[in-house]
């Protein structure tokens, strides 16, 4: 921590707790976590309404992350410099105009203005500030409640989200869902002059641009090649790649790029410091052990998570054929147990160390993604399928319930709210990169499977498979069956020819949506070689964990 840091302080708080400040907090984090799995099961309904296909929702729900990823640092920063509750104020507003914009979408690029960059913004000002806001309306005992509230909360929208998404997607409409945020954040405002701001005294503070360019584009130009994988192809280039530098496909250089701006980033922080102006972030912060174990479990869990969260409703929806109120009640189970090991795993804290903890919801993912490999199947095995739903969620709660107060108890007072950014900069770019990543793979490896399919057909001629391996040589959307049969149909194919395409399709969306879990569950593996430094010490009875950590890792 710099010198002038030490004098952050904040507002004593009233001497009897006021709970109201709790409700508003609990309230936007309730918001912030809605959209992401109110709208995964909405994808073919998002896909029939703007007449897009699954890659350009993927691309849509990939930027919202992606926009909070690239911004949550600044908007941290924002919040030491203009006041947190202000901060919070102003992303609120600025999330409920994107909200708005959102529920009015007439076309997709409305909806990524809206959904993506409006809301992706204001997320990156609610967040950090609330966390600080927490730490700086609440003390000891109450603090704890306090953030354990958040989480619950948190664990409750997601367990809410796909039920109420389901629900509005075909009973009305998925835009009912953006109109009630709108109201909600109503809500909130009105009761936030009830939140005791944090103040802060000491040298003013200036926003680093440079800082906020660099993190940003690096970390936007890594996912966005990861995004554009399945279409330019990883290594080598595939027909609509734009250009092909020395032959070799985009995608690696793209990321390079961003790789470097990284190091840049990193680089413009340690000069900024050294020469005593405020630096966006401070890297020193990264060398505390249980922060960045943290952060990196925080990064896992979210990757798979969100990645899980985009595959499945492909399979539900594009595969069995359910709708989005039947896909949100079979993806329960995950919500439902998430909620409760949460809830259980904060209790388990004081018996077990948090890096058993930790690793325990490493290990049971691993499994039940394992698990639904067998239940991803043309006939949904309902029993087998919801029973690893649901040890899917008992591993991310288990993760869920430790790994945030890690990271806010490995800092006092004055870092928490450049912890907060790191913290959900972490969680939003592994949801990102989730969504990206596994989505990439799966539409990957359904084109090489569908491909492959076809070629090995002998009920299909070669000429109608050389046609195939043109027609999807770029890549082919994730769609249902019958939309295959039709365009066979519509190209003038015979009925066994027609029927064979069909099947082979089939397959090969199985395929590709076991490899994408596969690769979840190789994930999950490896992230436990990361878990070392996560704390391995039961907490002492009486002691907040706040208390514990802090004292030997500021």
């Amino acid at each position: 921590m710099t010198a002038d840091e030490s004098q952050d302080t904040r507002t004593d708080p009233p001497p009897k707790t006021h709970w109201l400040p709790l409700v508003a907090l609990a309230t936007a984090q309730f918001v912030m976590v809605l959209d992401q799995s109110a709208m995964n099961v909405s994808i073919s309904a998002l896909v029939a309404d703007f007449d897009t296909t699954v890659t350009t929702i993927q691309a849509v729900i990939t930027l919202y992350c992606l926009v909070m990823a690239m911004f949550m640092l600044t908007g941290g920063k924002i919040g030491d410099i203009i006041g947190r509750r202000r901060a919070f104020v102003i992303g609120l507003v600025i999330y409920a105009c994107g909200s708005a914009l959102t529920a009015l979408a007439p076309s997709v690029l409305i909806l990524a203005l809206g959904w993506s960059v409006l809301e992706g913004l204001g997320a990156a000002l609610v967040l950090p500030a609330m966390v600080a806001l927490i730490a700086g309306n609440f003390e000891g005992a109450s603090r704890k409640v306090a953030y354990a509230v958040i989480g619950g909360v948190a664990g409750a929208g997601i367990a809410v989200g796909p039920i109420l998404g389901g629900w509005a997607t075909t009973e009305y409409s998925w835009r009912i869902i953006f109109a009630g945020e709108v109201l909600l954040v109503a809500l909130i405002l009105v009761m936030t002059p009830k939140v005791a701001d944090a103040v802060r005294t000491g040298p003013a503070l200036k926003l680093d641009v440079v800082g906020t360019v660099l993190s940003a584009t690096g970390l936007g130009l890594v996912v966005l090649g990861v995004l554009q994988s399945s279409t330019w192809g990883w290594l080598r280039p595939k027909e609509d790649s734009p250009v092909t530098p020395f032959g070799f496909s985009l995608t690696v250089f793209v990321i390079g790029f961003g790789a470097v701006l990284l190091w840049a980033f990193t680089a413009w922080q340690g000069r900024r410091e050294s020469r005593g102006r405020d630096p966006l972030v401070h890297l020193a912060l990264l060398k505390i052990a249980p922060l960045r174990a943290g952060l990196i479990g925080l990064f896992s869990q979210n990757l798979i998570l969100m990645g899980v969260f985009f595959t499945i409703p492909l399979y539900l929806q594009l595969v069995i054929g359910l709708d989005a109120l039947d896909t949100g009640l079979k993806m329960l189970p995950v919500s439902i147990a998430m909620f409760l090991s949460s809830a259980a795993g904060s209790r388990l804290s004081g018996r077990y160390p948090i890096r058993s903890i930790v690793r325990a919801g490493l290990a049971t993912t691993m499994v039940a993604t394992v698990l639904l490999l067998a239940a991803v199947e043309p006939e949904l095995d309902n029993s087998s399928f919801a029973w690893s739903m649901a040890l899917l969620g008992v591993g991310m709660g288990l993760m869920a319930s430790q790994l945030g107060n890690v990271v806010q108890s490995s800092v006092d007072a004055s870092g928490r709210g450049e912890a907060g950014g790191l913290q959900f900069t972490g969680q939003q770019l592994g949801s990102s990169l989730g969504v990206a990543l596994l989505g990439a793979i799966v539409l990957s490896g359904l084109t090489s499977a569908f491909v492959s399919n076809v070629s090995s057909d002998e009920q299909i001629s070669s000429a109608v498979s050389e046609q195939v391996g043109v027609a999807v040589g770029s890549g082919i959307d994730f769609v249902s069956a019958d939309q295959i049969g039709a365009a066979a149909q519509e190209a003038g194919l015979d009925e066994p020819t027609t029927a064979a395409l069909v099947g082979d399709y089939e397959s090969a969306q199985i395929q590709a949506l076991k490899t994408g879990l596969l690769a979840a569950a190789f994930l999950a593996l490896f992230s436990l070689a990361f878990t070392r430094d996560l704390p391995h010490e039961v907490a002492q009875e009486g002691r907040g964990a706040d208390e514990t950590e802090a004292g030997s890792h500021a």
